[in-house]
């Protein structure tokens, strides 16, 4: 195969591959593989996802998200942040410009190395679910903020088990057939929160997820312990900022900002894959 340009970029410690699509690429592998093989860390240039830019007729551009198990999935906040500034900087878009992705139409606005997304309406708001887990039971909150999320309220986020109680989580049938995320939240005041959060599709915690910073935050408006303009403090230290509108049970200008940074500029090449 011919080598492929990408950028490495990381949205608060979310980490991904960037490439523009939209010529179509002639890959050794079937889509899948390739993704799996791009994300393996230590191997390859290891990421928590892969992001192809293609064209669109609807938006400025459309993305292909692929999670690192090589699944593609309707939506990642810090990934398209991510890729709202690669699409800015390689002059694919304007600073503020459209993506169209399977969960809907993203608004981005570029701000240097800064990004503001207004992401599709959150759904399917299910409060106060008893989610058994070796035979202990824990309340948690589901919500479809372009991806399925389930929230956990804990007294202290250092202190849990997170990957066995996030992988039940994943895979457990209240959530079948398509599984859930699942995110452990710590209220510190009604502006700020922090979280951690096991990702479907990596199959371990990673040090930040969007959509579920936006999850965390309307579920905590939801039950009245937080405020609508809410800081969201990730694993990796970096703060998101989540701020939405709600009337009554419906949420709607779901806006998420962070950090698009470029990490290196590289080709892929076959050994890559090997």
């Amino acid at each position: 195969m011919n080598t492929i340009p990408f950028w490495k970029m990381s949205g608060s410690g979310n980490d991904f591959v960037m490439i523009d699509a939209r010529e179509e690429l002639t890959l050794p592998v079937c889509m899948s593989e390739f993704v799996k093989k791009v994300c393996r860390r230590g191997l390859s240039v290891g990421a928590d996802g892969v992001v192809l830019v293609t064209r669109s007729e609807k938006a400025d551009y459309a993305w292909h998200f692929y999670n690192a198990d090589g699944g593609e999935v309707a939506m990642c906040g810090n990934g398209s942040r991510c890729v709202a500034r690669f699409a800015y900087l390689n002059q694919i878009a304007p600073a503020q410009h459209t993506i169209e992705t399977l969960a809907g139409i993203v608004h981005a606005e570029v701000d240097q190395e800064r990004v503001r997304v207004q992401l599709t309406d959150p759904t399917d708001i299910r409060l106060h679910l008893n989610v058994e887990i070796n035979g202990v039971m824990h309340e948690g909150h589901f919500v479809n903020t372009g991806v399925p999320h389930v929230v956990y309220f804990v007294d202290d986020v250092e202190k849990v088990n997170l990957v066995e109680l996030g992988r039940a989580t994943r895979y457990h049938a209240l959530f079948s057939p398509a599984g859930t995320n699942a995110n452990f939240v710590q209220i510190m005041n009604n502006h700020l929160i922090k979280i951690r959060t096991y990702e479907r599709g990596v199959e371990d915690e990673t040090l930040a997820c969007g959509t579920g910073s936006v999850a965390a935050a309307v579920i905590g408006s939801a039950l009245e312990k937080t405020n609508r303009s809410i800081s969201v403090e990730t694993r990796s230290g970096i703060l998101l900022s989540v701020d939405f509108k709600q009337d009554a049970e419906r949420f709607r200008n779901v806006t998420l900002q962070g950090d698009a940074r470029i990490i290196y500029k590289g080709e892929l090449s076959e050994e890559a894959l090997l």
